[in-house]
């Protein structure tokens, strides 16, 4: 029996070569009749700057802070998607989109547990390659999606130009 790919998860970093690779995963949707969730994961910020911060301010403000600035950034991030996606897909595309997640962690641990949580069929994501070390070589992020994922993964190589 062939795969069926009823729930997609489109992970994308918001870079600006989002285009080609969230339109690959619209054009499989569309070709199965699948459900898109486009996922968006915000990385905690470092240990040196969490430092840095309560070093100023007592230990229960600073966090406070900090998730109300997660809570905006996540507010910003899913509009930021949602135009992308109204954009990109126009009227007839509305129904393909199921949602647009942002969470908070690690990219690859995270993307392999949403889309586990999801239980999705596919994963959609591109890799940022750079034409001057050569088109083999696979970004860090997609590189680790597809060792820790037991879903398929389609990576969709993205190009920097020089």
């Amino acid at each position: 029996m062939l795969p069926q790919f009823k729930t997609i998860v489109y992970a994308s970093d918001l870079g600006e070569h989002m285009r080609p690779v969230f339109r690959h995963a619209i054009s499989l949707a569309r070709q199965f009749g699948s459900r898109v969730v486009m996922l968006n994961v915000l990385e905690p910020i470092s240990q040196q700057s969490r430092l840095a911060i309560e070093a100023y301010l007592p230990a229960e403000q600073a966090r406070e802070l900090e998730e109300q600035g997660l809570q905006e950034v996540r507010n910003t991030m899913r509009k930021r998607l949602l135009a992308f996606c109204a954009e990109e897909l126009g009227e007839d595309g509305g129904d393909l989109l199921v949602d647009v997640d942002v969470v908070h962690g690690h990219p690859a641990e995270t993307i392999v547990a949403e889309s586990d949580k999801l239980d999705a069929d596919l994963i959609v994501m591109g890799t940022h390659t750079d034409n001057r070390f050569g088109a083999h070589l696979l970004g860090s992020q997609a590189r680790k999606v597809t060792q820790m994922s037991r879903r398929p993964v389609l990576v969709v190589p993205v190009y920097k130009q020089r």
